[in-house]
């Protein structure tokens, strides 16, 4: 009896503390009604609970993109450089409602992203901008994302996970304020999909747009073993969206998801891939800092290039054609760093990274290469030009020669 006893009142204990150390979750609805008559979207944050938040502070840039603020609760606009509106809600059910432009042109005349009068084209980072989120503790929010397409426009295509007719579930463990982020399409679209391991594609683009979603979902098939070979992490769900001029004509990786446009050819006559350079940094997530922008972009075309050849995609002598191509084209370049690299500085960090993977495998007897260096940068929130070399002369056992170079210092 004292046994059952002493068991029944543990049990009693860890349901309590069970009960109190659980999170209360609270909604987060995002609402995204889509206005083509006026190139924008009026967005809707609904808090279920608004006592759960003590108060969101967005970043708006310059503030040009947003407009007719309405808020249960107190909104206050700090409008600047950069331009903040800090939240704070209302105690029960409370909503934040605003419009975004959505068309962003450049200086050539071509678009970023854009609406017509029969699709839109986005990022879900314009539609909610990052916030700094102060909450009770105790509380998770669980966000979802639902639009309302005008008349006509027959589905829209995100990288999260669908959950209804028009309708996604948010979220993400590395932050704490889950928003929509990556690309997103909506219109009368054309869409082909398919599943690759455990990954779920979807290639999508406006109707007559002239994206070629067969030929990339073929590309993707041919070299996926090679990406499930090289990187452990691979996206639930991965969305590639694209469209003809105006829109730029070049490629951008987002949240699990790519811009491509789609003039661009998935392999260039040079022997390299747009599509495979945005792929690496989706599933690679490489994160530089401190004037180390060669990493990330040396590694994504590095590995473009890689995977290709790797596949079966490249003869010896067209890989070596294309290594004398980026020799020529980065002779003048003296330094790797900053914060930004040309594409001269892109064709020297490969041959660097290059010469890299020859002295791993040789000095290792082939028992490790880059493909490790790569992986161990891929678990580091950020890494710079010291941390990399660390990286790479820990999987060599020894110093580096090749990173010994004036190039990186």
């Amino acid at each position: 009896m004292a046994v059952g006893l002493r068991l029944g009142l543990a049990a009693a204990l860890l349901a309590m503390c069970s009960s109190v150390w659980a999170a209360k979750k609270v909604d987060l609805d995002y609402h995204v009604r889509l206005l083509p008559q006026s190139d924008q979207a009026e967005v809707r944050l609904t808090l279920a609970q608004g006592s759960a938040v003590r108060s969101l502070d967005f970043d708006l840039g310059d503030g040009s993109r947003y407009s007719d603020f309405n808020a249960d609760g107190q909104w206050q606009l700090s409008p600047g450089k950069s331009t903040r509106g800090v939240w704070q809600p209302a105690v029960d059910k409370a909503s934040l409602t605003y419009r975004v432009h959505i068309s962003h042109g450049r200086k050539n005349g071509s678009f970023d992203t854009r609406m017509t009068s029969n699709w839109a084209l986005m990022r879900g980072e314009d539609l909610v901008p990052p916030a700094r989120l102060d909450q009770q503790d105790g509380i998770e929010l669980v966000s979802r994302l639902e639009f309302e397409l005008p008349g006509g426009w027959k589905s829209v295509e995100t990288a999260w996970p669908r959950i209804g007719k028009n309708r996604f579930r948010i979220d993400n463990v590395s932050r704490l304020f889950d928003r929509p982020t990556g690309w997103m399409l909506a219109g009368h679209l054309g869409t082909r999909r398919t599943r690759l391991a455990e990954t779920e594609i979807t290639v999508a683009s406006p109707r007559g747009q002239g994206m070629r979603r067969m030929d990339v979902l073929t590309l993707l098939t041919f070299v996926w073993p090679q990406v499930q070979a090289v990187f452990p992490r691979h996206p639930g769900k991965l969305l590639i969206v694209g469209a003809n001029d105006p829109m730029w004509r070049g490629s951008l990786a987002g949240r699990e998801s790519v811009y491509l446009n789609s003039r661009l050819p998935l392999v260039s006559e040079s022997g390299s891939s747009a599509l495979l350079r945005e792929l690496v940094q989706v599933v690679g997530r490489v994160n530089d800092e401190h004037r180390s922008d060669w990493i990330s972009k040396g590694l994504a075309e590095y590995y473009a290039i890689e995977l290709l050849r790797r596949a079966g995609g490249m003869s010896d002598e067209r890989y070596e054609s294309l290594k004398a191509r980026m020799a020529k084209d980065s002779r003048t370049v003296s330094s790797l760093r900053g914060e930004q690299v040309d594409a001269g500085q892109v064709a020297k960090a490969v041959l660097l990274l290059q010469e890299l993977d020859r002295e791993i495998r040789l000095k290792t007897r082939n028992k490790r290469s880059l493909d490790d260096v790569m992986r161990g940068a891929m678990r580091l929130e950020n890494v710079d030009t010291e941390a990399f070399v660390g990286l790479a002369e820990s999987v060599l056992g020894s110093s580096s020669a090749v990173l010994h170079s004036n190039l990186i210092q």
